[in-house]
């Protein structure tokens, strides 16, 4: 199966701007990002590299309810807010999203079709994109999705850098280090990403916790009864948010 490396984070929130404020008040430059217009929703994102958060949230209730196509991240949005501001599903990003269908399919995992997507982002560029959903759940867990950006990733972030979407942090240096999802059962649960992504995972020293490396970043399984993502954690030799923590909706953020 060609490569797969972590793309985005999906936040659902309320309010982009409240989402933006905490982050810019931490020193993060998170900004408006666009409007998915065929879904109803719109986004804030904070870029560390290629990676990034998405804060998502529902801007046209009307559309999102009767999409011109179905979305699981619609569906969960709609499912979720007002009452939970929390972590969504993760995309990994391919280079090869119809090689990456075929061997998901392959290895019994329901698919959806693969959707174009574009958006305007607040520089007036069109950005577009290929995507691909997994179908239902682990122990309640829901899957990633793939995503395949147009352009090689060298060319999206030399492109991204100098329109001024990816730009440094006001905080200083701050590096995406590693996901932490509370799960149910983790060893399960780890056994089931890495049988249909290819991904070898290790049991933690204590034996009830385990981690999958993707493309170098760990994505941790501990003991847990969310069965979902419950902490984001960051890398900063940054004073004024080293040790620190912080938390939008129920989504932790975690600086070390």
């Amino acid at each position: 199966m060609a490569d797969l490396k972590l793309d985005h984070i999906v936040h659902y929130v309320n309010d982009l701007d409240t989402s933006i404020r905490l982050f810019n008040e931490a020193g993060l430059a998170a900004s408006r990002g666009g409007s998915h217009t065929k879904w109803g929703t719109h986004n804030a994102l904070c870029y560390f590299g290629l990676f990034y958060v998405e804060f998502l949230g529902i801007e046209r209730p009307e559309y999102a309810m009767n999409p011109k196509e179905p979305n699981l991240l619609v569906e969960d949005a709609l499912k979720l807010l007002p009452a939970r501001e929390i972590f969504g599903r993760i995309a990994l990003r391919t280079d090869n999203l119809d090689e990456v269908a075929a061997s998901l399919s392959s290895k019994g995992a329901a698919l959806s079709p693969i959707k174009d997507g574009k958006r305007m982002n607040a520089q007036g560029q069109l950005i577009e994109w290929r995507m691909m959903m997994i179908e239902g759940n682990f122990n309640g867990l829901v899957y990633p999705f793939i995503i395949e950006w147009k352009g090689r990733d060298e060319d999206r972030f030399r492109e991204m850098a100098e329109a001024g979407i990816i730009k440094p942090h006001p905080a200083g240096e701050v590096d995406f280090d590693s996901a932490i999802f509370e799960v149910s059962d983790p060893l399960a649960t780890a056994d089931r990403w890495r049988e249909l992504f290819g991904i070898p995972y290790e049991i933690t020293a204590n034996g009830d916790s385990a981690v999958l490396m993707l493309d170098g970043k760990p994505l941790m399984f501990i003991k847990g009864d969310k069965n979902n993502l419950s902490c984001v954690v960051f890398h900063t030799s940054t004073a004024s948010l080293k040790g620190t923590s912080m938390l939008v909706g129920e989504g932790e953020y975690v600086f070390k």
